[in-house]
């Protein structure tokens, strides 16, 4: 649109001048020109301080073209639970290679097995052996922290590695018994069983607990609900981590003074009112050599961090302990000084616990909820640690296969007589620093483990388990992440304080309450981003037709007359009536502002919309409300950058058609500014009459 001569016409443009005697002509000419700057740009020389003149074409927002219903379902489900488009690979490949495809797909061991060559398997083997001799000594300590038979540890070593290597899709995680599982199965259970006096019905709901977590973790992978492990954050996981091993930790004081009686309770005032209520009972020769050994493995845990070269020096430690501690036990026949052993375990591998697992009330409902709450910290735990180290070898790993290799693992061990197991972080990393390659370094720990179960279980007959308390509490510093806390400090306040209620929950509640406030907390959080979105004034960037947060650049100017505003989030029903109530804010700010500085009146109030993804019925109705609000305000609303989604709806709940126009849409704010300076600038170079207030049209 060409800037009119001195004549008052119009060169190089068919629009005629309004008609001043006519408020319905003088609306149309101004929606004329707004379409037509829209069309064709502007000369009008009345923008930003520092903007160049724009001559670029504009053009107009269109909503995306209408889908059929089951088309348009068939996107949301494939967005909603195949983000990763699974199938892709399956595109344009003949029947036998689709076979071949989805086996290697389900077996992850038949893409990687054809490739694998003499070279890897010196790598794996070693990497095996290493971690084999941390699996040992750690398995049967946390078997003894769920109330459970020390070789079922061994076994819960043995089945499950071998199941992963053949599902699983990370090269380095370690699969075994964790701690923290472990101290819930053993929590959890208890409170139903007392597994001294009746140790057969504990060990039954201990497999059906594995059972059940394995078809939880099975049923997110094949269903692709993954997402819902997401609702424990990073946050979260460091602080329930920290808070199970704090009190896993000083659980472990039981084994080093050798006090027989101790309390079911894991928090942290009843386990310290156990530890000395009971000085009479301590046993000196238990302390002194518990003492002994933590200052052992805390000194090789501390040199092998100052030297990673020697990592094998920490990951051989616990290994070492036990069998120093039961020559030493062996030879000065310390058990019968008040120092408790192993004692015998059973020979042989696995036996068959199909028949043992518990499906009848009123013990099935203990098992269940057991094996539901161990099977999501388990799989969060496992995944994390798998994704932590496919990041350092720069390769993906498939979260919902991991999901299905976990959930196999799981049902298949508690058929063959084992507890709950995932991807360890101690083991993973001792597995990583010994140079794995592949999968193959979990069979050659089972391997190693079953030979155990073969040949050598009698030799852990005298083994103390002083070593074995001072084995987990060594290792249960490594979940202390301290360091982790201070980093939430510094970024951000809110996540700190949910990692400290799940800290403080199971350190002084129970692990249950720790996880619960812990998750609470995270949703309400989650419900609070959601429902109080954050809103913003934009403002032109010097010398560009840039337009940002005014907070975040200050230098930033509110251009004259308009009032732009940003929305960084969907408009659902849940912040409705927060952003209505907010916008009504800014202008009222605006307003007084103006006031105070004797600027120009506000006459626009620009809506950038480039982070609304979507809207819903109320937001909808939010929108016809602050039309309505500007209408009697006698300001006219402006949409920028509508996504797709939100012109869609907006047009056909007649939002744009009855209320908004379609000529106050634009791509951008900066073309958005444009027409709307035009406006003001028509609008002082032509003063309405008294009959034909122009500012208000």
């Amino acid at each position: 649109i060409k800037r009119r001569n001195h004549l008052g016409h119009y060169p190089h443009s068919s629009l005629s001048a309004p008609n001043r005697k006519s408020k319905t002509s003088t609306k149309n000419f101004l929606n004329q020109t707004n379409l037509r700057a829209l069309q064709m740009g502007t000369e009008d020389n009345t923008f930003p301080q520092g903007a160049e003149e724009p001559h670029r074409r504009h053009h107009a927002v269109e909503a995306p073209e209408p889908q059929p219903f089951l088309k348009s379902l068939q996107y949301s489900v494939k967005e909603t639970l195949f983000p990763d488009d699974p199938f892709r690979q399956f595109k344009n490949q003949t029947t036998s290679r689709q076979v071949v495809l989805g086996l290697k797909y389900f077996l992850p061991i038949l893409e990687w097995a054809p490739r694998y060559n003499f070279k890897l398997f010196k790598s794996d083997l070693i990497a095996g052996i290493t971690i084999a001799s941390l699996a040992i000594p750690q398995g049967i300590s946390y078997a003894k922290l769920a109330n459970l038979p020390p070789i079922l540890g061994l076994y819960s070593s043995f089945v499950p590695p071998l199941v992963y290597a053949v599902l699983g899709s990370s090269k380095d995680l370690a699969v075994g018994t964790v701690a923290v599982g472990s101290l819930l199965t053993g929590a959890m259970l208890s409170k139903e069983v007392d597994a001294e006096k009746d140790p057969k019905l504990y060990l039954h709901l201990a497999f059906t607990a594995t059972f059940f977590a394995g078809v939880l973790e099975a049923s997110l992978g094949i269903f692709r609900l993954g997402f819902i492990v997401d609702f424990l954050s990073h946050a979260t996981i460091v602080g329930f981590m920290g808070g199970a091993a704090t009190v896993v930790s000083l659980q472990q004081l039981k084994g080093i003074f050798g006090l027989k009686h101790f309390t079911e309770a894991t928090d942290v005032i009843s386990v310290m009112r156990s530890v000395f209520s009971q000085t009479h009972q301590w046993r000196w020769e238990s302390g002194v050599l518990g003492c002994c050994f933590l200052f052992f493995l805390l000194s090789t845990r501390y040199f092998s961090t100052k030297k990673p070269k020697f990592f094998w020096v920490a990951a051989m430690a616990p290994l070492t302990s036990v069998i120093l501690g039961s020559l030493l036990v062996y030879f000065t026949h310390a058990e019968r000084h008040g120092v408790q052993v192993i004692g015998d375990l059973k020979k042989g591998l696995n036996p068959l616990s199909v028949s043992d697992l518990v499906f009848t009330s009123p013990y099935m409902s203990t098992a269940l909820k057991t094996g539901l709450i161990t099977g999501i910290i388990a799989l969060a735990e496992g995944i994390a640690v798998g994704r932590s180290f496919a990041m350092f070898k720069n390769y993906n790993i498939d979260g919902n296969k991991e999901m299905i290799a976990f959930g196999m693992m799981n049902i298949v061990g508690s058929f063959t007589s084992c507890y709950l197991t995932t991807g360890p972080f101690s083991r993973s990393a001792v597995n990583f620093n010994a140079g794995c390659k592949t999968a193959v370094s979990n069979i050659v720990m089972a391997i190693a483990v079953m030979f155990t179960l073969l040949f050598l279980t009698p030799f852990f007959y005298y083994t103390p388990l002083v070593v074995l308390s001072s084995i987990i509490m060594v290792a249960m510093l490594g979940l202390i992440d301290y360091q982790a806390a201070i980093h939430l400090w510094k970024v951000d306040k809110f996540d700190f304080l949910v990692c400290m209620s799940a800290y403080f929950g199971v350190v002084f509640g129970s692990v249950e309450i720790g996880l619960v406030v812990a998750v609470v907390i995270s949703i309400a959080r989650l419900l609070l981003f959601v429902s109080r979105p954050r809103t913003a004034v934009k403002g032109n960037i010097p010398n560009t037709m840039i337009y940002r947060n005014t907070d975040q650049y200050p230098y930033s100017r509110i251009v004259p007359g308009l009032l732009i505003l940003e929305i960084d989030a969907p408009i659902y029903f849940a912040n409705a009536g927060y952003l209505r109530e907010r916008i009504t804010r800014w202008i009222d700010e605006e307003e007084d502002r103006i006031k105070a500085s004797g600027g120009n009146s506000l006459q626009y109030v620009i809506l950038d919309m480039s982070a609304v993804g979507n809207i819903d019925t109320s937001g909808i109705s939010m929108m016809e409300e602050i039309k309505k609000i500007m209408d009697r305000r006698e300001l006219k609303l402006v949409l920028a950058n509508p996504k797709g989604e939100v012109v869609k709806k907006l047009t056909r709940s007649k939002f744009i058609d009855d209320n908004l126009g379609k000529e106050w849409m634009f791509l951008t704010v900066g073309e958005a500014v444009e027409a709307c300076s035009f406006m003001l600038h028509t609008s002082k170079t032509e003063p309405a009459s008294k009959e034909e207030p122009w500012n208000n049209v």
